[in-house]
């Protein structure tokens, strides 16, 4: 927890403290009953230490030993600039005592920074009074309460900033105005809130909100720190990310006395050229898009209008197709051009009707949906209704009250939109990562430099299976194998993809690949039994037809793993791996039964370095 009064927002009571808990505050203020932790602070692609966050903490036997409960009781006695000031002395002088390398980060709330009636040189005062460089101290801004000075705060920063002092902003993405901070401050660091790190492995919002930090951050010139780092697939993933510096129980536990090194193990970990797994959207995004989305904007007409206004509007414009009828806001029936023109076609009709209320030729059942209504189910609703409602469209609505009109075309576009994306960014069958998660994810680990094997899995006998079985027994056994996949990989080093149909892609960074590869074989022959009736479990399979006619038997469906080891410089994209995994697929095809082929031939890269180097030999012989 923060030295600063950020602490006092995690409580918005204002009930004023017992006397017992005043006194106390006195009594520590008085004989300066604090004690500083320091947090380390390491840069993420080395692991070295730049520097310490100073935490405090109040009398261990007090209820004021939470920071929390120390700036709480200081607040709500108009003490808190005076017990921030003290925490920052006291932060420094044992800083200074430890003779800790690197940077010390000093918690400063805003609203100390810019009171008039604080000296601007005092914190300088202390810094020479214990020999400490300001170009070492680091004033992290940290807010208590919405900060609405910007102008004041500008100025404060910029007079630190003239001292040798730099600025970070803490907790971002939590506060009251952070990113407003960042674009008025235009700070040196800024720190991600432990929120967005932690679960960020398993989080895409997460993972992307920290993506984008980082690219603001590479624009602006400002380093970003990840606060809150707790697990080695959290600290993998920061790193892998370029995020610059790290903190958190992962790294170091806030210490009296802080190490100035950081362990063998974490050292290890953070020198493992693996990449993280990046955490997909699961195919839940195309669910998310609804009608709202297919609103266009056409005026709609009281029932009292006459046809002949109707046909004047329908004459005027030539791409109006259909006109809503409206009643206080509620849809009533729509009419279509055609249905109006073909009847004022015919003779006398448009004498005869003319004058007359324009609900006499409206469809008075037209589609109606919410403006919330998911694309999918409104696409099923036109399927299932009569035909003529997909060429009339139909009417959006708000609560009931009238939006606008959609039209089966836009639908059908957005439709087979959402399907080309689920296909290539997470199949909708599966919830596996599609082809383009694939290809990014194989480019990251080429680019690192990772050794890894990639495995393509194929079923053997699935399409006689779809015919005779049906599509539905079909997709079952699909997202039977996909989970067999995933259970026999470990989330944090391995990538399960589904390329589409019964095709799927393992991308191994466990050193045990093969192990897995095989327990994935012998758990698919113990579940595809159960997708076959007893009868044909009894033979082994069952009979078909060809393409031709002609009876086959068919056995029970098989999987085919072929795995290509990838050596780091062998292969240079994915297009490559794709390539040499096919043809690895190719040969585990021609094994009978359940199998596993393991191509161990040098990828392309490698093979033109062992060419040239022949043909340097070959020059390099002597001639006889």
């Amino acid at each position: 927890m923060s030295i600063a009064a950020n602490d006092v927002a995690m409580s918005e009571s204002t009930d004023q403290p017992d006397d017992h808990l005043v006194q106390r505050l006195k009594e520590i203020i008085e004989h300066r009953q604090l004690t500083p932790l320091f947090q380390p602070i390491i840069r993420m692609q080395s692991g070295e230490i730049i520097g310490y966050e100073g935490l405090i903490r109040g009398p261990s036997d007090s209820p004021l030993h939470s920071p929390l409960n120390l700036f709480k009781v200081a607040r709500s006695c108009n003490l808190s600039v005076e017990v921030e000031h003290l925490c920052r002395r006291i932060t420094l002088e044992k800083f200074a005592e430890l003779r800790l390398p690197g940077k010390l980060f000093l918690n400063v709330s805003p609203e100390c920074l810019v009171q008039p009636d604080v000296k601007h040189g005092e914190t300088l005062g202390y810094i020479h009074e214990v020999g400490i460089n300001p170009e070492r101290v680091i004033i992290e801004l940290t807010e208590s309460q919405p900060t609405y000075d910007y102008d004041l705060l500008r100025e404060a920063v910029t007079h630190y900033r003239a001292m040798g002092f730099r600025i970070a902003i803490d907790d971002l993405g939590e506060g009251f105005s952070s990113l407003r901070l960042w674009s008025e401050l235009r700070p040196e660091y800024v720190k991600i809130d432990m929120h967005f790190v932690q679960g960020i492995n398993q989080d895409p919002i997460k993972l992307q909100f920290v993506r984008s930090i980082q690219e603001i951050a590479e624009k602006s010139g400002t380093i970003v720190i990840a606060e809150g780092i707790e697990t080695d697939a959290e600290l993998l993933m920061i790193r892998d990310l370029g995020v610059a510096y790290g903190q958190g129980y992962k790294i170091a536990r806030p210490h009296a006395n802080p190490a100035t090194t950081l362990s063998a193990d974490l050292c290890t970990l953070l020198r493992h050229n693996g990449v993280a797994v990046y955490p997909h959207e699961n195919g839940r995004g195309h669910k998310m898009l609804t009608a709202i989305k297919l609103l266009r904007s056409v005026k709609a007409v009281a029932p009292e209008v006459h046809n002949n206004r109707i046909y004047e509007m329908f004459n005027n414009d030539p791409t109006l197709e259909v006109i809503p009828v409206v009643s206080n806001g509620i849809p009533v029936g729509l009419i279509t051009r055609a249905n109006l023109i073909d009847r004022f076609a015919r003779p006398y009709l448009r004498e005869l009707h003319g004058k007359k209320s324009c609900t006499l030729f409206m469809d008075a059942n037209p589609l109606i949906t919410d403006k919330n209504a998911a694309l999918h189910a409104l696409s099923q609703i036109i399927v299932d209704a009569e035909r003529h409602h997909l060429f009339n469209g139909f009417i959006i609505t708000d609560n009931g009250q009238y939006m606008g009109m959609g039209n089966a075309h836009d639908l059908m576009r957005e439709i087979t939109q959402m399907q080309i994306n689920a296909a290539r960014y997470a199949n909708p069958l599966t919830l596996l990562p599609g082809n383009v998660p694939i290809d990014e994810h194989i480019d990251r680990l080429l680019e690192n430099g990772t050794r890894f094997c990639a495995c393509y899995v194929d079923l053997d006998h699935f399409k006689p299976y779809n015919d005779v079985y049906g599509y539905r027994k079909g997709d079952d056994m699909l997202r039977l194998t996909g989970k067999i996949l995933s259970g026999h990989c470990d989330p944090q080093k391995d990538f399960v993809g589904h390329i589409g149909g019964d095709d799927f892609i393992i991308l191994f960074q466990s050193e045990d690949w093969e192990q897995r590869c095989r327990a994935i074989i012998d758990a698919f022959v113990d579940a595809v039994p159960d997708f076959y009736c007893v009868e044909d479990r009894k033979k082994g399979g069952y009979i078909s037809e060809d393409r031709r006619g002609k009876k086959v038997f068919h056995t029970l469906a098989t999987i085919s793993l072929g795995l290509v080891k990838i050596e780091p410089g062998h292969y240079g994209s994915h297009h490559q791996i794709a390539t040499a995994t096919a043809d690895a697929k190719k040969q585990a095809k021609k094994i009978p039964g359940n199998s596993l082929f393991i191509d161990r031939r040098l990828g392309p890269y490698a093979m033109e370095k062992q060419n040239d180097d022949d043909a340097a030999q070959e020059l390099a012989a002597p001639i006889v």
